[in-house]
């Protein structure tokens, strides 16, 4: 296939360096948000708070507080790692009985999953876990912040009051989903217009039209002022729950008042002369770990990684893959999947680091809205196998299996936090750009910018086509390969954002091409 895209365009991020805080995350008004949370003296901790629920109203679709996620923290005055996982669960009155498979074949969302009947465990309301996204900021929060709870929720109160911007990127995304919004009213009341996606004005004029986020707005400042449990024992608890039942799903208000997030220990662990910090259990941190472990002597670090690297990079992925898949039970990912989660990092003055992923699991996640809350519900019940006797089987009060992979690592003078959205493709960037600082001494603009490839369970490598002659046939020497252009949408590979620290003087990166993503330094007198 003759590929449409321009062979000559080149797309690059300015990267700047400051003695001061950086935050990258997938939207630049989220990472401004928590920027600014870093000028007025907070710590990297409550920044990523603010990001967090900002990143919830401008980025709805990929995460939000109906959904979960996990975060690594880096305490500089510690000098040490902390994994908190604020992952979602299934609802202790779940039915099994009630998802039958329907015979029909495969599942068509993110995973391959025998297709159940109604789609009842991908889309609507029986689709709906138990939500992490808050509970795990509120245990980030009294531990490590500085600023009040009440005014690290105000500037997504603000945004939401503003209303959703519809852009041409926010637009393309709605038309994506919108025939799935149109299943559930109040999804199709609030993103879509007469049945339809948000129009803008057109390619060549500016437009400002908005979708009300004001519902979305008044739940938030309530939580502001509440504080965090009244989204697991108060009024939004009571109102969510009611909404979701009504629409026939099993979430509880007992649900809400039971969960609690864990802040762990890490997963830590030696790579060479590298050290990494990373989210041990249902997670990909010890896939992570397989593939650094295969890659301990599979290659000689340089300057640059070439052929000999990226044909380790794809056994080693394929071979920590092998074992996730037989032993964790996350069963397989569709690689045309589109991706739907959201991830950001921060580094404060101080060195404190935070590296965090979030996400409601498919885009728009259940494709149901909260009416009473003006919350998007997640979709975790998805990331369950349907099929009885599995590892990761469905069952009630059960943990997901998340693909997160928030990574701290210290290597040759540098510290950093990386991330990724992107599902399964998670894994393989995290081990490249990792790889990319620890064994050849990239800073995050070099080892953001390079390309890379994606092996994510399958027998097939995506390669990114600008990748040099000879590494591709060093692939294509071992494995099906077939080769892509990176580009704004969709995704053929995950979406990284980091932050990178080295002789006190802080950087950071988000994917290059992405038009949302960005990463802003912390403002001060001076600059």
């Amino acid at each position: 296939m003759i590929p449409s895209f321009s062979e000559t365009q080149v797309t690059r991020k300015t990267v700047i360096e400051t003695e001061y805080g950086v935050v990258a995350a997938q939207h630049s008004r989220a990472a401004r948000i928590g920027a600014e949370v870093l000028a007025a003296g907070g710590d990297a901790v409550d920044a990523a708070v603010a990001v967090s629920f900002a990143i919830g109203v401008v980025e709805p679709w990929m995460s939000g507080p109906a959904g979960g996620g996990a975060a690594m923290l880096w305490r500089a005055d510690e000098g040490r790692a902390y994994a908190l996982n604020y992952g979602m669960r299934a609802p202790q009155g779940l039915d099994v009985a009630h998802y039958p498979l329907s015979g029909e074949g495969k599942a068509g969302d993110l995973f391959p999953w025998e297709k159940v009947v109604d789609d009842r465990n991908v889309q609507g309301a029986t689709a709906i876990a138990v939500p992490g996204t808050v509970d795990g900021n509120a245990k980030a929060h009294a531990r490590f912040g500085r600023m009040p709870w009440h005014d690290l929720l105000q500037p997504a109160v603000a945004l939401a009051q503003e209303g959703l911007h519809v852009d041409w990127y926010a637009a393309l995304i709605i038309a994506s989903a919108t025939r799935a919004l149109a299943q559930d009213r109040d999804a199709a009341a609030l993103f879509l217009e007469d049945g339809q996606w948000p129009t803008i004005a057109g390619w060549t004029s500016l437009s400002d039209k908005r979708i009300d986020m004001s519902r979305m707005g008044a739940t938030l400042a309530h939580l502001a002022e509440a504080g965090p449990r009244d989204f697991y024992e108060g009024d939004i608890a009571a109102a969510m729950a009611a909404d979701v039942q009504s629409k026939g799903g099993f979430l509880s208000l007992e649900d809400l008042k039971s969960y609690h997030a864990e802040l762990l220990d890490p997963l830590s662990f030696d790579y060479r002369a590298a050290r990494f910090d990373v989210m041990p259990g249902l997670t990909a941190g010890p896939t992570f770990r397989d593939a650094l472990a295969h890659l301990e002597t599979a290659f000689t670090s340089g300057d640059q990684p070439g052929a000999e690297a990226f044909a380790a990079y794809a056994a080693a992925l394929k071979s920590a893959y092998a074992k996730r898949l037989a032993g964790m039970g996350d069963d397989g990912e569709d690689a045309n999947a589109p991706g739907c989660t959201t991830h950001f990092s921060v580094v404060d003055r101080h060195g404190n680091m935070v590296s965090q992923t979030q996400t409601l699991l498919s885009i728009f996640g259940s494709r149901v809205v909260s009416p009473q809350t003006g919350l998007l519900m997640n979709n975790g019940i998805m990331w369950f196998d349907p099929e009885p006797g599995k590892p990761n089987s469905l069952a009630p009060g059960k943990r997901c299996l998340m693909n997160v992979c928030p990574v701290l690592g210290e290597a040759g003078g540098k510290r950093f936090a990386f991330g990724a959205s992107g599902g399964r493709k998670i894994v393989s960037a995290m081990t490249q750009l990792s790889s990319f600082v620890a064994d050849f001494g990239m800073d995050a603009e070099a080892a953001f910018h390079h390309p890379r490839i994606d092996v994510s369970g399958g027998d097939m490598v995506v390669a990114d086509d600008s990748l040099p002659a000879d590494v591709l046939a060093a692939l294509r020497a071992s494995h099906p390969v077939t080769t892509t252009r990176r580009t704004v949408f969709p995704y053929a590979f995950a979406c990284p954002a980091g932050v990178l620290r080295q002789n006190g003087r802080n950087s950071g990166c988000t994917e290059i091409m992405s038009p949302w993503g960005d990463a802003i330094p912390e403002k001060t007198e001076t600059t």
